[in-house]
C-alpha cells in the first residue's frame, strides 16, 4: 500500500518534469547566421527588416535568438572565409543575401539550414532542386518572379527616354546566375533594336571606368543589375550616372531614393522581413528541403521626378499613374 506521502511525492515529480522541460527548452538561445556583401551602414535596413519580422514572431534579441552578423564590406573574396567562420560557430540557421553569398555557404556547408533572403533565379543558379521542392538545406525567397523581368526595366527606360539607341547593362558577372540575366537584357536590348553594351564591375573601384567606359562607347542609356557590389555604393552609382548624363534605370529602390533615375523590382527590405518567417518554421522543426521557395508578388515603380527634370526627360503622366511611388 503507497503511503499518502509518497504519492504527493511522487505526483510532484510528475509534474515537474515537464514543466522542467518547458523550462529547459523556453532557455533554449538560437544563434542566426546573417552574411551581407556589403558595408553594415549600406544594408543596415535589411537587417533591420529581419530582426523587425523575428520580433514580430515572439523573438526577443539576446533572449531567445542572438544574431551573428557578419559583411564583406564590398569585398566578395571575403565571402567564404565569412561563410566558414558561422560554420565553426554552429549557428542554428544561416540567412544569406545575394547569389555570391548562398554559393559561398554552399560550399562549407550541407547541414546548417539555409534561409535565402533574396536570390537570383536559385533554380538555375544551381541552389535549389525546384522552388516547389528546394530539397538539400536551402530554401527562401527569390527576389524575381523570373530571370526575364529586368527586360521590363529596359522596356521602361525606353519608354521614358524613347532618345535611347545604345543601352549599357552595368553587372557583376561572379555570382551563379548573372550571366542568365544578361543574357537577358541583351534579348530584350535586341527586341527593341537597341544596341547593347556589356560594361563589368567586380569591386568599388570599378565604377568610374564602368561610366567611362559608357561615355566612351557612346551609350546613350543604362540598365542597372540587382547586385550587393553595386548597391553597396549606390550614391557613387547615382552620381556617376548623373554627371555622365544617362537616364538609368535600377531593379532596386533604394538606388531611386538615393537619387537614381527610375526603378522597378521587388522590395528587398520587405523580403528579408520575410525571411524570419522560415527562420521561425525551420527553428520550429520544419526542414528546408520541404519549405516551398517564395517569390514576390509585387513590384514596385519608383520615379524620381527631381532626377528626371535634371536629365531633361519628360515622363509620361501614364507612367506616372501607374507609379507606386514618386519622389519629388
Amino acid at each position: 500500500m503507497i503511503s499518502r506521502r509518497a504519492f504527493l511525492t511522487g505526483s510532484v515529480a510528475l509534474l515537474s518534469a515537464p514543466l522542467a522541460a518547458e523550462a529547459q527548452q523556453a532557455a533554449k538561445v538560437y544563434r542566426i547566421g546573417v552574411i551581407l556583401t556589403s558595408a553594415p551602414n549600406e544594408s543596415g535596413h535589411l537587417i533591420k527588416a529581419l530582426e523587425e519580422g523575428m520580433r514580430e514572431l515572439g523573438y526577443v534579441d539576446e533572449r531567445n535568438i542572438v544574431f551573428e552578423r557578419r559583411f564583406a564590406e564590398g569585398r566578395q573574396e571575403r565571402l567564404p572565409l565569412l561563410a566558414a567562420e558561422l560554420v565553426r560557430l554552429k549557428v542554428d540557421v544561416l540567412v544569406t543575401g545575394s547569389n555570391a553569398v548562398i554559393a559561398a555557404v554552399k560550399q562549407v556547408t550541407a547541414t546548417i539550414p539555409v534561409v535565402m533572403a533574396v536570390s537570383r533565379d536559385p533554380v538555375g543558379a544551381g541552389f535549389i532542386a525546384s522552388l516547389a521542392r528546394p530539397g538539400g538545406n536551402i530554401t527562401g525567397l527569390a527576389n524575381d518572379p523570373a530571370p526575364e523581368i529586368i527586360g521590363k526595366n529596359l522596356e521602361l527606360l525606353k519608354e521614358v527616354a524613347p532618345r535611347v539607341s545604345r543601352v549599357a547593362f552595368l553587372w557583376n558577372p561572379v555570382p551563379p546566375g548573372a550571366e542568365t540575366t544578361k543574357s537577358m537584357v541583351e534579348s530584350a536590348a535586341r527586341k527593341l533594336g537597341l544596341t547593347f553594351q556589356s560594361v563589368e564591375v567586380r569591386g568599388r573601384n570599378e565604377f568610374e571606368g564602368a561610366f567611362a567606359a559608357m561615355v566612351r562607347e557612346r551609350a546613350n542609356g543604362v540598365v542597372v543589375a540587382q547586385d550587393p557590389v553595386i548597391l553597396g555604393p549606390r550614391s557613387q552609382v547615382v552620381l556617376l550616372a548623373s554627371s555622365s548624363r544617362l537616364p538609368a534605370v535600377y531593379g532596386l529602390r533604394e538606388f531611386a531614393e538615393a537619387g537614381g533615375f527610375m526603378s522597378y523590382g521587388p522590395n528587398i527590405a520587405d523580403l528579408f522581413r520575410r525571411a524570419a518567417t522560415y527562420v521561425d518554421k525551420i527553428i520550429k522543426g520544419a526542414k528546408p528541403a520541404d519549405l516551398p521557395v517564395e517569390q514576390p508578388t509585387k513590384l514596385e515603380l519608383v520615379i524620381n521626378l527631381k532626377t528626371a527634370k535634371a536629365l531633361g526627360a519628360n515622363i509620361p503622366p501614364t507612367l506616372l499613374a501607374r507609379a507606386d511611388e514618386v519622389i519629388e
